[in-house]
This record gives C-alpha cells, sequence and structure tokens, in this order.
C-alpha cells in the first residue's frame, strides 16, 4: 500500500522499491494499492519546502513507483490476499493518516483503517516499516510495534520521539536495530512486523536487509 511518491510527501521511494525487490526474490504475487484522494500537500524535495498552491492525488502519484499498475485501496479485499505491506515515508503520517500534524489525537484513512482491521481479524499478517508502524498503533489496539530506537542518539535516530507517541497510542513499542542483527520486530500474536528502516541515520545497505528481514518474516507468517 502507497502514499504518494517521494519521502517528504508521500511513500519513501527506496524502502518501496527494497519491499518489492525482497517480495520478488520471496517468490510473492504483487498488487500495489493507494487511496485515490488528495496529498496533504506537496513538497519540493530539491528544497524541502512545501510547493505552493500545487496539488497532487496520492493514487496518481504512487502509479510512478507500480509503473502503472496500481489500483485505488477501495478495491482492495484481504480474501484476494495472503499479507498486506506498507512501506515508510511521510506519506503515511500525511496522506494515510493525520498522524505529522495531530501525533497521538492521529485520524486514519478510512480505506486504510479496513484494510488493517480486516487483514487483523482474518488472522493475515501486516508488514510496517519507517514511520507507517504508527498506522498499526493507532488501529490495533495493544499491537507491538518498532520504529527503532527512543533517544535521538546525537542525531542517528532523528525521529526517535515517535516511540513515545507510539505508547500514548495503546501500543507496545520495542527498541530495535536497523542492521540486519536485529532488523525486525515480530509481533507474532497480532502477526505485525515492523522494522525502522530510514527511522535511522544510517547506510542505505543496512534499509535495505532491514526491509528484507521485515519481508522475509512476514512471508514466512502466511504459511506458505
Amino acid at each position: 500500500v502507497l502514499s504518494g511518491c517521494g519521502v517528504y510527501d508521500g511513500t519513501e521511494i527506496h524502502e518501496a522499491s527494497a519491499v518489492l525487490v525482497h517480495l520478488s526474490r520471496g517468490g510473492a504475487e504483487v498488487h500495489m494499492y493507494a487511496p485515490d484522494v488528495p496529498q496533504m500537500h506537496v513538497i519540493d524535495h530539491s528544497k524541502g519546502q512545501p510547493a505552493e498552491a500545487e496539488s497532487r492525488n496520492v493514487l496518481v502519484e504512487s502509479a510512478r513507483i507500480a509503473r502503472g499498475k496500481i489500483a485505488s485501496l477501495a478495491k482492495l479485499t484481504t480474501a484476494d490476499h495472503d499479507a498486506v505491506i506498507f512501506p515508510g515515508g511521510f506519506g503515511a503520517a500525511k496522506n494515510l493518516s493525520t498522524f505529522a500534524v495531530d501525533g497521538k489525537d492521529c485520524k486514519v484513512n478510512g480505506e486504510v483503517e479496513r484494510v488493517l482491521k480486516d487483514f487483523h481479524k482474518a488472522g493475515k499478517p501486516i508488514g510496517l516499516c519507517c514511520i507507517s508502524p504508527v498506522l498499526a498503533a493507532k488501529v490495533l489496539s495493544g499491537a507491538e510495534v518498532t520504529v527503532g530506537h527512543e533517544e535521538e542518539e546525537g542525531g542517528k535516530w532523528p525521529y526517535a520521539g515517535t516511540a513515545g507517541a507510539i505508547k500514548e497510542l495503546g501500543a507496545k513499542h520495542c527498541v530495535k536495530e536497523v542492521t540486519i542483527s536485529f532488523p525486525a520486530h515480530v509481533d507474532t500474536k497480532n502477526k505485525v512486523v515492523t522494522t525502522p528502516a530510514f527511522m535511522c541515520e544510517t547506510a542505505l545497505h543496512h534499509i535495505f536487509d532491514g526491509i528484507g528481514a521485515m519481508v522475509k518474516n512476514v512471508l514466512k507468517l502466511t504459511g506458505k
């Protein structure tokens, strides 16, 4: 499930690509979806500032990553899939929810909430990385997730404050590294698998490997 195209206002492209590579390597058949809604705003990524008076659609932008093969999130049905994965990027906190603005008081997009609840009720695994675990923390009561560390540690974990918000949402936060040795947390009860990814300032290959561990555990939980 994508949230646009670009780290500051949509899906983090490297994370989405890593998820797709690891799913391909795992032999999974992949279908991509995004909500057909306007973005919260558009960011000029060369300046890191909002592009005033410009608007974009989340589904249309997500189609860039999907190479055009994408459908509206409203068409995603649990019965047709074994698992669901949400890459990160600020789009998860801006377009899939209002977390970027409202924090613990955020609202989750109706279709996103439906998908999370339906997969959870069906006992099918849910994978999330980077900032997207806040979606599960908000929607799935008592879920265990990780966004990495709970202290900034000199800038290595610049978004560490997210862990506190996750606790305020009623979820359990588990401290995890981004590296391959301990890169993913598996909540076996809720079948929720999370990994920090770009919540950490580190080398790209560590992000890639950590996402690989998340995907591997999601596929394992499908039992196929």
